[in-house]
């Protein structure tokens, strides 16, 4: 996921809303998550020989939340009210990230993609709708591209599709900055393994080093109604690469969120929440 957690330092929060110091843009903060909603079935999938977190909201045709690499699923609390209401909402967290387990198995997209499906299967789900930010999104493209079958739609915001799609450092460090700091911070305070956060950063870091690299065929044979979603302000991806994603992409939409960047979700997630609705419950 390139996002910016590659950058660590120290996340300054005002007193007030859990912002960063007061005179920055809304692109430049990153929120402090409220706590998750309580859950109507939570616990940990036997998957791929991990114990991977999951859980599991209100009632209605399913969406799969995948969030940010290096991030844990609370990035989806303030989301997770407004999906619920008419849809059944799962999280998890990725394999090695907050409170799900890995092994030495290095990190691959189509790795992260069997991790998921299997968790389907488990709990039972035959087909989504898949939200993703930034590696989410990626695994997403991935599913879409080899089990098709699996999706009723795909919302894919924040995503690089090869290696040169990304900005070599951040626009605004900012945010990434926070974000970084944040998620280090609940990798320690929700894993099993919890001074090993720098080890799993490491081996997202290959990955982020070689992947993805997926092809202009395998775009155009995605067949998944799929939403491209751009962030005005989004300090890592670059705007030609995710119009090229949409425009390879038959029937592809573009979706921009306005006064936010990578990390949308955290940052305007009633907003967020909203343009997935209008997707998925659209035509």
């Amino acid at each position: 996921m390139k996002s910016g957690v590659r950058v660590f330092a120290t996340m300054v929060l005002a007193a007030a809303g859990g912002h960063m110091a007061q005179g920055l843009a809304r692109w430049q903060t990153i929120p402090t998550p409220p706590p998750l909603p309580a859950a109507t079935r939570t616990g940990f999938a036997p998957v791929n020989g991990i114990k991977m977190f999951y859980a599991e909201y209100g009632r209605g045709d399913p969406i799969l939340l995948i969030p940010i690499g290096a991030a844990d699923a609370d990035m989806w609390s303030a989301v997770i009210p407004i999906l619920s209401t008419h849809h059944t909402v799962v999280i998890a967290d990725s394999r090695g990230h907050g409170r799900s387990t890995r092994t030495d198995q290095p990190f691959t997209y189509d790795l992260l993609s069997s991790d998921y499906l299997a968790l389907l299967d488990y709990l039972g789900i035959e087909r989504v709708a898949l939200v993703g930010a930034s590696d989410g999104a990626i695994i997403g493209l991935d599913i879409a591209m080899h089990h098709p079958e699996r999706l009723t739609k795909l919302f894919a915001q924040g995503a690089n599709v090869t290696l040169d799609g990304i900005f070599a450092k951040a626009a605004d460090p900012a945010a990434s900055k926070a974000a970084a700091a944040l998620w280090a911070a609940d990798y320690r305070r929700m894993s099993e393994t919890p001074n090993q956060y720098d080890a799993l950063h490491s081996a997202l870091g290959k990955m982020w080093d070689a992947e993805p690299n997926f092809t202009a065929a395998q775009l155009a044979g995605i067949h998944t109604p799929t939403a491209v979603v751009m962030s005005d302000h989004d300090e890592w991806i670059k705007p030609a690469h995710a119009r090229y994603i949409a425009h390879t992409i038959p029937g592809a939409r573009i979706v921009i969120l306005q006064n936010v960047s990578h990390y949308a979700a955290l940052q305007d997630p009633a907003g967020y929440a909203n343009a997935v609705l209008r997707f998925v419950d659209g035509g």
